[in-house]
């Protein structure tokens, strides 16, 4: 098997939105801050990307919505500091 750039992006892309659901299930991660839907809106992106190279249907589209709701979450987290809100 032969490993191309692309294949390296995604992968990271992968470690991202693993990594950062890790840490959010240990409790090293708030879910309700910036960082976290930030870094998962990448690594949909970088899988995006990878997926360019090597289009899978199913990956193509849960990636879409893994950003779309990441950019709901980014806005949301933004909306709540800049209010100072809890919610």
């Amino acid at each position: 098997m032969e490993i191309h750039t692309h294949d390296v992006v995604g992968l990271v892309g992968v470690s991202f939105i693993v990594g950062t659901y890790f840490l959010s299930q240990i409790g090293r991660m708030k879910i309700d801050q910036p960082l976290y839907p930030a870094l998962n809106g990448v690594g949909a992106l970088l899988i995006l990307y990878s997926l360019a190279f090597t289009f899978n249907a199913a990956s193509f589209v849960i990636e879409l919505f893994w950003l779309a709701i990441s950019v709901v979450g980014l806005v949301r987290a933004f909306m709540k500091k800049t209010n100072g809100s809890k919610t």
